[in-house]
């Protein structure tokens, strides 16, 4: 998915302090992070709820970006039509639970995201995408996450991979691990940093207590329902934040209806970045080269079957970069 603000800020991310001194989690429970709405651009303008990066949380691991859509009524909004745009220095994540998106890549990949299956794109040195949801699609619900690369592995060559979880049953959940291991399940799926992702779906009043790697930060964004993470009472949309250092994670479900979440994990991010549009990179060169080479139609391929003209790059700011970091 792209990031189709008109004027994206240029975003250093760092893993320790914050410019604001807001305190992070503590003995009262998790971090709550609530999303913004941003429109993905068109004359109706489908929203997504984007809960990173944000003030006061910029990674979770090296996860960087999170938006959460829907369930949107495709008749009434057009549905996602986002066309060929270009990404470096991360993967991208889709995740559906309703809906179905067409997805065209410069590599050739020609390829569906469907409920409960792992699409993940690695942008690396440069690809470029489309993302548009298909005709019999009434209903789009789903998530799009970003990872960023490490510095030795950001100009890795693109791919694309595709992956369908099992679904494993716990006492109290449902589990679809799609990277990662939890809950005795483990993704094959490769990656360049340690991580964690997964859909759980809480039984009405159940109480799940999983084990997890205590070197990983986790957070849990709530898709329908409420959960209560570490005390702390979670309602749709949010994000709920806990450092490392544990080595359970204890979830409850409330409501006597079930609840599905999306777990994301990871040891703490030990780099800046600076995401700006579609980028993830180090440096404003950096950003301003890739932005360059897009408009000048080099380095990121074609995205063939696309009927219609490519994202124009937005005008990079000409001021200087102002850091944003996570909460201590």
């Amino acid at each position: 998915m792209s990031n189709v603000e008109t004027e994206p800020a240029q975003t250093r991310c760092g893993t320790t302090g914050d410019a604001d001194g807001r305190p992070g989690p503590d003995e009262r429970g998790a971090e709550v992070l609530t999303p913004r709405d941003v429109p993905l651009g068109g004359p109706r303008a489908m929203k997504v709820r984007r809960t990173l990066p944000q003030r006061a949380r910029t990674l979770i691991g090296a996860w960087c970006f999170a938006d959460h859509y829907g369930p949107d009524d495709v008749a009434g909004t057009g549905g996602m039509d986002v066309a060929p745009h270009p990404h470096i220095g991360l993967q991208t994540v889709s995740w559906l639970f309703s809906g179905e998106i067409e997805h065209r890549d410069s590599l050739g990949t020609h390829a569906y995201v469907r409920p409960g299956e792992l699409n993940l794109m690695t942008g690396g040195h440069g690809i470029s995408h489309s993302e548009v949801s298909t005709p019999e699609t009434t209903v789009l619900h789903g998530v799009q996450l970003w990872v960023a690369l490490p510095s030795e592995h950001r100009s890795a060559d693109p791919d694309f991979q595709h992956f369908v979880p099992e679904p494993v049953h716990v006492e109290g959940a449902e589990i679809r691990v799609f990277l990662g291991s939890l809950g005795g399940s483990v993704s094959p799926v490769p990656t360049f940093t340690p991580l964690l992702g997964a859909e759980l779906t809480l039984a009405p009043h159940a109480t799940v207590t999983l084990p997890v790697d205590p070197a990983f930060e986790h957070g849990l964004l709530v898709d329908t329902g409420e959960a209560v993470l570490d005390h702390t009472t979670l309602n749709a949309a949010e994000l709920g934040y806990t450092p490392p250092g544990t080595e359970t994670l204890t979830l409850h479900n409330p409501a006597p209806t079930p609840t599905r979440t999306v777990l994301l994990g990871g040891p703490p991010f030990g780099e800046e970045i600076i995401m700006w549009w579609n980028f993830v990179g180090r440096s404003t060169e950096e950003i301003a080269q890739a932005r360059e080479d897009w408009t000048a139609g080099r380095r990121f391929g074609e995205v063939k079957g696309y009927d219609g003209d490519p994202l124009p790059a937005p005008t990079l700011p000409n001021v200087a970069l102002k850091p944003r970091k996570n909460s201590r």
